[in-house]
């Protein structure tokens, strides 16, 4: 017995003795679960734990959060999360420290969602530092990976953020996925707040009006980077420093990105136990871009807050989420009706002008924005410099501002029969106002009295007849959704799964007129033009051989169907009837890039404008979805322009559809694509990624900007005075390496249909960002998100 007792005994001892040193360290094969409220890291001075944290109803993210006097505080403050953007089961998921030296977060057992993609053949352990830093490290010292290098909204002190990294903001208060603003360094050097949303993005801090230098900024650097310290200093190598307003106490502080876009110092205040606001980067939060979406208006009142309200006949269109922004519930459709304007005085829009002409009297603003087919406003003002009035048409209304200061007004453009008067202005722009002053004039009624008998029968009379009322209302709701189920079954809507309609092949023939009208084809199929019975103009395509049956084919088209971005075409259904396989889209009129490219229709502007928003695009199908949408045949046969120029990619339709999960490359059956935009590993049979995309926009840039067809490649004369043909790629490659002056290689370059006429800088991007795309290996390419970001920080200037 005694022995047995002193076996239980040290084995009691070891069990504690791994308890007690898993509490800050998580060594090789050994996990942390979601089902274990005790399994969490903590840092040796108690400031910090990691672990499981709560986002939602049986939703967990790995997370690290200040764990301060946790008994006293109910909600802790989040400061890094591993899975913001894809929670986990509260049952059988793990963080896991693998023996290969790679830590795995599992989703209930079952599938990787976050990974530190490290290998080491050292002993390793996962350690919680005071400082918040959690560090994977072998237990030589050496640092494999640290959650320091991958911030998400905060930034801690001595945490560096730096050129490769950037804080996102959170989507909202209680939803800690990632959201519409970010703080990062733009290709100018400096460091920057982006509003980055789901169809726009623009910068709005530093004021994008002025010029980096005039903001206090230093561009003429590379190094990028920035470190804020524990007493409320932080330098940046723009050469913005900012102190604390308790700057030189030793406290514990965050520098958050937080959901409503604004940047904010905080610091712990020990005794009140909470956080105070020690610095921010935005006073008047209403400068913030994006805030009140589309046609909507910012106001604020200090000591109140920022409330959003819709511009007068607009309605918002969600009622719970203000950056989907407002609709106009009027028709303001060109040559349907005449027009006028309504004069709002105080109001600014910032950015989106078509253009601006300067000294123009208010009645020629008025009849530029009516002769201009998206004009939907225009705002007018005074310059005091030039001592006359300038006229900023606008095409988009974003960014609207409430200001008192603001000189200049904004006139809306709105239906002549609908013109809104004035007297109701103040309720529709949300205006708070009170009713101090007025005297309310007192009613006194007379109570009549009424036999209790009376009473008591108008009351069960009353009970009768609502009970009646109810039995009929609910037997009319039966009925009602019987018929509508029913309707809707014969008109081929699918459920909730999917978004758009399913047409009869009949429902097509007809809108085609039998398939007569051919406007493009394919390999995957011919595409004809249609009119849909709702008159709708339509792009029809019937794809030549689907092997999928009709429910797979269906699977795929509900994931497309939910697709939506300004940069892709608008899917608006699809037929899936016998051996038949359509889709329906949205017609555009610009036609596609190869036949404005033929035509020598784009200048300069519209061809930086097309990269950009064709790379938006293919990043959203990258990155974005729920599923990955590999495109798999980028080039300009595919990309559609409108009539503002603007890209839309399209047959992204059936290309590919990968899991999130999906790791191998056996789906791919045969080579997909068009000689000339085809990356290497097709012809390799290398992993098929997105990096496939990549290869294939940079090809697009270039053949834009060259003017050369990239099927043909290009023609010269060798040494030995013999025409000779190299690919598109290789020739522009050679032009920019065997010349060293800028200018020189990019005259030889560039289109000559240009004239010259384009911005050297804004061109040389365009062509080294195509360059780097088209690389060999896919590893060296960027992600189209990176190319994203190169882009935007050149975008401004266009503007």
């Amino acid at each position: 017995m005694k022995f047995m007792g002193m076996i239980l005994f040290i084995l009691f001892s070891a069990l504690s003795a791994q308890v007690t040193s898993a509490n800050h360290t998580l060594s090789e094969g050994l996990s942390l679960s979601s089902e274990k409220p005790e399994d969490v890291l903590t840092s040796p001075n108690g400031v910090f734990s990691a672990g499981f944290y709560s986002v939602g109803d049986n939703a967990y993210c790995f997370a690290i959060w200040f764990a301060s006097r946790p008994s006293r505080i109910q909600d802790h403050t989040v400061v890094w999360m591993a899975n913001q953007d894809q929670p986990v089961n509260g049952r059988k998921s793990k963080l896991s420290l693998l023996r290969t030296g790679n830590i795995i977060l599992t989703d209930a057992g079952e599938f990787t969602v976050w990974e530190t993609n490290t290998i080491s053949f050292s002993s390793l352990e996962l350690h919680l530092y005071d400082t918040g830093n959690l560090v994977l490290r072998t237990l030589g010292g050496e640092n494999l990976w640290e959650s320091f290098d991958f911030p998400t909204d905060t930034l801690l002190p001595q945490q560096l953020l730096t050129r490769s990294t950037k804080l996102v903001s959170s989507r909202s208060q209680t939803n800690y996925s990632s959201g519409f603003y970010k703080l990062l360094f733009d290709n100018d050097n400096v460091l920057n707040l982006l509003y980055d949303g789901a169809e726009l993005s623009s910068l709005y801090w530093p004021p994008p009006w002025l010029m980096p230098v005039l903001a206090g900024r230093f561009v003429y650097n590379s190094s990028r980077i920035a470190v804020l310290d524990s007493f409320g200093n932080f330098s940046s190598s723009d050469k913005f420093t900012f102190s604390s307003a308790d700057y030189g106490k030793l406290l514990h502080r965050r520098l958050t990105l937080d959901y409503d876009g604004n940047l904010r110092l905080y610091s712990w205040d020990e005794e009140g136990e909470m956080w105070v606001v020690s610095w921010q980067a935005l006073q008047a939060p209403c400068n913030i871009h994006g805030v009140c979406g589309a046609n909507g208006i910012c106001s604020y009142v200090p000591g109140i807050g920022r409330n959003c309200s819709c511009l007068p006949g607009y309605k918002m269109i969600n009622h719970t989420d203000w950056s989907k922004g407002c609709e106009p519930e009027l028709n303001l459709s060109f040559g349907k009706s005449k027009f006028h304007f309504l004069q709002l005085s105080h109001i600014d829009f910032y950015g989106y002008d078509y253009n601006i002409s300067y000294n123009y009297t208010l009645d020629q603003c008025k009849q530029l924005c009516l002769e201009l087919a998206d004009c939907k406003a225009f705002q007018y003002s005074f310059s005091t410099t030039k001592g006359n009035s300038d006229c900023y048409p606008k095409i988009l209304l974003m960014n609207g501002n409430r200001v008192p200061s603001f000189e200049g007004s904004f006139y809306l453009r709105v239906p002549e029969k609908n013109l809104l008067s004035n007297a109701n202005l103040a309720e529709e722009i949300g205006l708070n106002c009170s009713s101090e002053g007025l005297l309310l004039l007192e009613r006194v009624y007379l109570k009549s009295r009424v036999n209790k008998t009376v009473k008591f029968m108008l009351w069960f009379v009353c009970g009768l007849g609502g009970l009646e009322i109810v039995g009929i209302f609910l037997v009319w709701c039966r009925l009602m959704r019987t018929s509508k189920n029913s309707t809707a079954d014969k008109q081929g809507y699918l459920p909730a799964i999917t978004g758009f309609r399913k047409f009869t092949y009949s429902e097509l023939k007809k809108a085609t007129k039998g398939f007569t009208e051919e406007i493009g084809r394919g390999a995957g199929g011919i595409v004809y033009k249609g009119v849909l019975a709702d008159n709708r103009v339509a792009a029809i395509k019937q794809l030549h051989e689907v092997n999928e049956g009709a429910d797979l084919f269906q699977a795929e088209v509900s994931i497309i169907g939910r697709l939506n971005h300004i940069n892709l075409i608008e899917m608006w259904g699809y037929c899936a009837e016998g051996k038949h396989r359509l889709l329906v889209s949205e017609y555009i009129e610009h036609g596609s890039l190869a036949d404005n490219l033929s035509s020598n229709s784009l200048d300069w502007k519209k061809m930086f404008e097309i990269a950009l928003g064709t790379a938006k695009g293919l990043s959203y199908l990258h990155e974005e979805c729920l599923e990955w949408v590999l495109h798999c045949d980028v080039k300009p046969e595919n990309l559609f322009l409108d009539s503002n120029y603007q890209p839309k990619v399209a047959d992204f339709g059936l290309s590919k559809l990968r899991s999130r999960v999906e790791t191998d490359n056996s789906s791919f059956s045969r080579m997909r694509g068009t000689r000339g935009y085809m990356a290497p590993e097709w012809v390799f049979k290398l992993p098929i990624t997105s990096k496939v995309d990549v290869y294939s926009y940079g090809i697009v840039v270039l053949e834009m900007v060259t003017g050369k067809d990239a099927t043909k490649g290009v023609q010269v004369i060798n040494s030995g005075g013999e025409p000779q043909h190299k690919r598109l790629v290789l020739w522009v490659r050679e032009k920019k390496n065997r010349v060293a002056s800028t200018k020189s290689w990019l005259e030889e370059t560039i289109d000559p249909r240009l004239k010259g006429k384009y911005d050297i800088g804004k061109m040389e991007t365009l062509i080294v960002v195509a360059l780097q795309c088209a690389e060999e290996e896919k590893d060296a390419r960027p992600s189209m998100r990176q190319v994203v970001e190169t882009l935007l920080a050149q975008e401004n200037d266009l503007q």
